[in-house]
């Protein structure tokens, strides 16, 4: 099994680089969102952290936007409860896409959290940030002060493009982003 860990700046277009590899994609933000939305247990945890601020299941994001824009260390604070659960779907993916050819981690803070997952190969998505900021504004709940603050939390691109045995520029033009695409594809013979 091929497993392919696509990671990359906030908006850098890594859910749309990693559909277009296969469909057994891991998408952590969706995981997340599922968590807000479905998770009572985080809800519970959430709330005696932050009691004053939630105040309704599901969760809704701009309560927790205006959480982390309060105090940044209020992001990690949610990363401490939020993350052991995603850990745990993506174990539970792995095993249950275990016979698949290729399987895509799309896990935005894949080295920030240390996932360690054996030969790994890790593409990076790298996208200007004027190009990502223009990109982000048209999200429903897009905050630049929310951005700004979870763009600080990731490790700097240059370590993570030395990282990563492959980087794909996306320029939001498809054409562009699919011919690299393919040719990452033949080099990976899938």
């Amino acid at each position: 099994m091929i497993i392919i860990g696509i990671i990359g700046k906030i908006g850098s277009g890594k859910t749309y680089i990693a559909n277009k590899i296969t469909k057994f994609n891991f998408n952590a933000d969706k995981e997340v969102n599922k968590i807000y939305k479905k998770n009572k247990k985080f809800y519970s945890r959430i709330k005696k952290v932050f009691p004053n601020q939630i105040s309704k299941f599901p969760i809704d994001k701009k309560e927790l936007q205006r959480i982390v824009n309060k105090n940044k260390n209020n992001l990690k604070k949610l990363g401490k409860i939020v993350h052991p659960i995603v850990r745990s779907e993506l174990k539970k993916f792995l095993k249950k896409y275990s016979k698949k050819k290729v399987i895509v981690l799309d896990i935005p803070l894949l080295l920030e959290n240390n996932i360690k997952i054996k030969n790994i190969i890790l593409v990076y998505v790298d996208a200007k940030t004027n190009e990502i900021i223009n990109k982000l504004k048209s999200r429903k709940n897009f905050n630049k002060k929310t951005y700004k603050i979870m763009a600080k939390n990731q490790l700097p691109s240059a370590y993570k493009k030395r990282r990563c045995n492959f980087v794909i520029r996306n320029n939001f033009k498809k054409e562009f982003v699919i011919k690299q695409l393919n040719e990452l594809k033949v080099k990976l013979g899938i």
